[in-house]
């Protein structure tokens, strides 16, 4: 549900301290910024250092789906470096995230040049191919109530702020259906705790 790779993350840190004119930089973007836009072409690849963003695609009838939330050292936009193609989706902060930008002609160096950057690439795309895997036969096994309990899980332990809209995109279900679905954890639960976060969702 969240994914982070403190490896990935590791290997950053250390390149850029050794390689001080490798022309990566450390930025700092606020909540709700979107640093990925679907459709434009990418510059940077971003590896991200603090902070937690939502990756989504957005549909041609308004709607968002949410493919995942990333964390420490989760990588974006490398799949459009690599392929030279418009960026498939759009990855936003949901807190204030610090990331460093590689240059998207430093990123491809990186992966020609370097055999730990591109085993610990290897590793992440490996990865994500399984969880999204897992995932969808997830979504298939459980309730979406059960899913619900784990996205308010993790807005409590990463002490964020998720909304409606995203909760429900995330789902991939309606806001109306996750309103349903929000009624039926309430009248079920007697967490205090987990109460309190229900009942300020409305």
């Amino acid at each position: 549900m969240l994914r982070t790779n403190l490896v990935f993350l590791s290997f950053i840190e250390r390149y850029v301290e050794e390689n001080t004119a490798s022309n990566i930089t450390l930025k700092t973007f606020p909540s709700g910024f979107r640093f990925i836009t679907q459709g434009e072409k990418i510059k940077n690849i971003y590896i991200i250092k603090e902070g937690i963003t939502k990756c989504f695609i957005s549909e041609e009838n308004g709607k968002d789906f949410i493919i995942e939330f990333l964390g420490k050292g989760e990588v974006a936009g490398e799949l459009e470096a690599i392929k030279k193609i418009d960026c498939l989706c759009n990855v936003e902060a949901i807190s204030e995230i610090m990331v460093f930008a590689i240059p998207d002609h430093v990123f491809i160096t990186l992966t020609e040049t370097n055999i730990e950057f591109n085993k610990i690439l290897l590793q992440e795309l490996s990865t994500r191919i399984i969880q999204t895997s897992s995932r969808a036969s997830f979504q298939q096994l459980y309730t979406l109530e059960y899913g619900l309990l784990k996205l308010l899980k993790l807005q409590t332990e990463e002490q964020i702020s998720i909304s409606k809209e995203d909760m429900a995109a995330y789902l991939g279900i309606s806001v109306r259906s996750f309103n349903r679905t929000l009624q039926q954890v309430k009248a079920k639960n007697e967490d205090r705790r987990l109460v309190k976060v229900l009942e300020s969702l409305g």
